[in-house]
């Protein structure tokens, strides 16, 4: 059985590991999130990488253990939308989303540690969102809850922003934050699962 460490500390992604029956510890990541990368693939593969690799080099392993980075973006006409950094940037990237469709992004980075050999894995996801119309009274109350806050794109779907979702092509975990379906998969396919 392998040692499981999530390199995140956001609750969604810890819920998200408890659900599909991974134990694990959390030792969130505080590497620069900077990008060097534009196309949104890549960039949430490489923040991923790097988050999962910093928690690697900060740990000891004799046994197995995996660690898992993970990233996500929002991507509008081709442009990232990241966190907002106050509630006008909130109010902006809400304003520019609503009625429309958008993209999220999320990658997802698996380190294997074990003594001094190490594996990396890398993949990503996308999926399609659409949002309905909301008025500048429905984005502000919606701010108001400070859910948007720590957020891509501004908004939380499995939150009070469920009632603006008109639709999604794709997997609805990715937009949460973590594929776990994918990822699953992807630990079954490298024998850690």
């Amino acid at each position: 059985m392998c040692r499981f460490i999530l390199a995140s500390g956001s609750p969604r992604r810890r819920e998200l590991l408890n659900q599909i029956g991974i134990s694990h510890e959390v030792i969130p990541s505080d590497v620069d999130e900077s990008m060097t990368e534009t196309e949104p693939a890549q960039v949430v593969e490489e923040l991923s990488r790097r988050k999962a690799l910093d928690v690697a080099g900060k740990i000891q392993a004799q046994t197995q253990t995996i660690i898992l980075g993970a990233d996500t973006v929002v991507t509008l006409d081709g442009e990232i939308l990241g966190k907002p950094t106050d509630t006008e940037k909130a109010f902006e990237m809400l304003h520019s989303l609503q009625g429309r469709k958008h993209t999220v992004y999320t990658g997802v980075t698996i380190v294997s540690v074990k003594g001094n050999d190490r594996q990396v894995h890398t993949f990503h996801e996308s999926t399609a969102v659409e949002i309905y119309p909301m008025n500048e009274n429905e984005i502000r109350a919606y701010i108001a809850t400070k859910d948007p806050m720590d957020k891509a794109g501004a908004y939380g779907i499995q939150g009070a922003f469920a009632a603006y979702i008109r639709g999604i092509a794709g997997d609805y975990y990715t937009v949460v934050g973590l594929p776990v379906g994918r990822l699953a998969q992807e630990l079954k396919t490298l024998r850690y699962l």
